[in-house]
């Protein structure tokens, strides 16, 4: 198991906390990694892919050290993965310095219909600049939450927008959305991923999620895994 930017930055918060965060379930004993319970841990089958995407989870206070969070599964697949907790006044420089280093090409991943400057909407194909590649910007949180990080960071403003309209219905089930097209984190990266063109990431990363729900939910309800349908169809894909 490879350990990543987001077990490090859970890491950082939970010593930084001055009481216990109490997650839902909390009688349950969970691995430190991927925060199942220990008798439903994933870390021992974590796929691992090559990728010219890069991506950055931008996380709201607290969401690096949730039990349902997903973003850690993209850093699981995906080895170019950043974490921050974001910072409405102060945001980290280590992250500044992230979306302005000349390798990386940075876009925000939002909706459309909360882009007041219509223009930095990205339509049609990718255009990268030469030498460069694309550093996918994730807002990790609530819908609620995301939406704050959005308006509220200076330092995202002038950053171009990829929006997505999903036709699908997102298959979460471990945290209720707003809405029916909203996505989980980790299905947004997958998204991501098969417009970068790169389809069998893409697939990995959502056959990995639906990993995690099924050993979730197993977990929360103590219900036995069955035949473990969504790990088998893994293990056709990363063979």
């Amino acid at each position: 198991m490879r350990i990543h930017n987001v077990h490090k930055l859970a890491t950082e918060r939970l010593a930084k906390s001055t009481k216990p965060f109490k997650a839902r379930g909390g009688r349950l004993i969970r691995c430190e990694y991927c925060m199942l319970g220990k008798q439903f841990c994933i870390c021992e089958h974590q796929p691992t892919v090559n990728s010219t995407a890069g991506f950055m989870l931008v996380m709201f206070d607290y969401e690096m050290i949730k039990p349902s969070n997903t973003g850690r599964l993209i850093a699981d697949v995906i080895p170019d993965t950043f974490a921050f907790q974001w910072s409405r006044t102060e945001p980290e420089q280590a992250m500044l310095d992230i979306i302005q280093d000349p390798q990386w090409q940075p876009f925000i991943i939002f909706p459309e219909e909360y882009v007041v400057e219509r223009e930095r909407v990205q339509t049609g194909e990718l255009a990268l600049e030469s030498g460069k590649r694309p550093l996918y910007i994730l807002l990790d949180g609530s819908w609620r939450e995301a939406k704050k990080i959005f308006k509220k960071s200076e330092w995202l403003q002038d950053l171009p927008v990829i929006s997505f309209d999903p036709e699908i219905v997102s298959q979460y089930q471990i945290r209720t959305a707003a809405k029916d097209n909203q996505l989980a984190t980790a299905e947004v990266a997958s998204l991501v991923l098969s417009h970068h063109g790169e389809q069998a990431n893409a697939d990995i990363l959502a056959c990995w999620f639906n990993v995690f729900k099924e050993r979730y939910l197993a977990g929360t309800k103590q219900l036995d895994v069955g035949v473990d349908a969504a790990l088998k169809r893994l293990d056709t894909l990363i063979d």
